[in-house]
């Protein structure tokens, strides 16, 4: 019988990349345009992810309940105990490589959050 079961280390990084996913989707109507914009990346395609703005709540939510619990489950939770090489509890860089990609999209989330505020501080 097969072994179904999610490891302890996909979790984590399911947890990682749907944060990063959720505070890019939050980001799409305002703050992901101006990045773009600074890269040089222009185009009349830009104009149209302002359509998302209704769902960045959605987005805020959902990629805070992601990080939040990913970060809760890298830094509090149980640590896993490996019982042989095939275990599936990663290895340290794994585990800072996640934890890295928690925090970035913690500050990409952040910064979606409150964009409409620091865009009305800076004009």
């Amino acid at each position: 019988m097969m072994n179904n079961r999610i490891t302890e280390s996909a979790k984590d990084k399911l947890l990682a990349t749907g944060g990063v996913l959720g505070a890019l989707a939050a980001s799409s109507c305002c703050v992901l345009p101006l990045a773009l914009a600074v890269t040089g990346i222009s185009g009349a395609w830009i104009g149209t992810l302002t359509k998302l703005a209704p769902y960045q709540p959605v987005f805020l939510g959902v990629a805070g309940l992601c990080i939040g619990f990913g970060l809760w489950r890298a830094y509090a939770g149980a640590p896993a105990v490996c019982e042989g090489p095939g275990c599936g509890c990663g290895t340290p860089a794994s585990l800072r490589t996640t934890k890295a990609a928690l925090w970035l999209a913690t500050a990409l989330l952040v910064t979606a959050g409150s964009a409409e505020w620091w865009t009305r501080f800076l004009a």
